[in-house]
């Protein structure tokens, strides 16, 4: 198993591997949505998560997501732990808790089932943290190796958090450093240090569960995770949803220092550019701004941080607390969604 580079089985990775955001839209709103008037969020609105009312006085929503990928490390059990880890995001990015979750596998006949043994560990260590349960799963033969989970979480009724609903006057507050889609790039072309993938991986096997444990009694007004359509193109989604627009600081917002010298070389991912595509002429950027740092809030995430919309006093509260940067502000509707300082 020693032998195995996972990432030398596919051609995209992670996050990266979604459907470019024009593509997908160009579908998905060319279907009629499916309605019932217990289905509080549906895709419609690019919320992380659907959210189902349950029987009269439970007081309970549920709260469901799928999310799987290809690999993004070579070691098995670090994929799997990724990988669960961006699962559970979207429960946590909705404001609820992760309760029961199903495996989903594409895994290829030429290699030993002891990898496929390292991958369903690594995603169990990451359930079982959150405090959820696995409780079974689908398993299909691919010769591109996949896996993620299917999670269902609950939250409190009027507790739920959407991309909408951000306020003018909201700080926004970004959970984790960007970058981790740039450095798995370079590490693929085994440029990068050793350093920036400990960072990476850290990154992405960090649950986003202490940031939405800290922001629950917070007053939080939106919230999503900030995964394959890069910061900026989640935020577009976030402040076009709630009909705002978005001021970020692009010196306030973390970034993994590697991915800056990374982005300079040309080591970005596809995803990158269809991003930048779909979002061309919604965000205005300070002419000033380095193009390697605006590549890096393009860049698409693996299991990244969750981006929070909440009022100025408990946002400085919650930074404070836990150090988490407030990396911009919300403002009534302007010419753009996203404006780049």
């Amino acid at each position: 198993m020693d032998s195995v580079k996972l990432t030398q089985m596919v051609k995209t990775s992670g996050c990266a591997a979604k459907l470019p955001p024009k593509q997908l839209h160009q579908v998905l709103d060319s279907i009629g949505w499916m309605h019932s008037p217990d289905l509080v969020e549906g895709f419609e609105g690019s919320d992380d998560a659907c959210v189902y009312r349950l029987p009269i006085g439970s007081g309970l929503l549920m709260l469901q997501t799928v999310d799987f990928f290809p690999p993004m490390v070579d070691d098995p059990y670090l994929f799997g732990q990724v990988a669960a880890a961006n699962a559970l995001s979207d429960i946590y990015a909705m404001g609820g808790e992760p309760k029961v979750a199903l495996n989903l596998v594409c895994f290829p006949s030429c290699l030993d089932l002891s990898v496929l043994k390292q991958i369903l560990l690594g995603g169990q260590s990451k359930v079982a943290e959150s405090g959820a349960v696995i409780a079974g799963g689908h398993t299909i033969s691919d010769p591109t190796p996949k896996y993620g989970l299917c999670v269902t979480g609950f939250a409190v009724e009027n507790k739920v958090w959407a991309n909408h609903g951000s306020r003018p006057g909201d700080v926004l507050i970004l959970t984790k450093a960007l970058g981790v889609g740039i450095v798995n790039t370079a590490v693929k072309a085994g440029l990068a240090s050793k350093e920036a993938q400990q960072k990476a991986v850290l990154s992405m096997t960090t649950l986003n569960k202490a940031a939405f444990e800290a922001a629950r009694s917070k007053d939080v007004h939106a919230a999503t995770d900030i995964t394959g359509f890069s910061l900026l193109g989640h935020a577009h989604e976030m402040a076009t949803a709630s009909n705002v627009s978005f001021i970020l600081n692009s010196q306030s917002i973390p970034i993994i220092e590697e991915a800056l010298e990374y982005a300079a070389m040309g080591l970005n991912p596809e995803g990158l550019y269809n991003n930048r595509e779909y979002l061309e002429g919604s965000v205005l950027f300070r002419s000033e701004i380095d193009l390697e740092r605006m590549d890096v809030l393009y860049d698409p995430q693996t299991s990244g941080g969750l981006l929070l919309s909440m009022s100025k006093a408990d946002g400085l509260l919650y930074s404070q607390e836990t150090g988490f940067p407030i990396i911009g502000e919300v403002v009534e509707k302007a010419e753009s969604p996203l404006l780049v300082v």
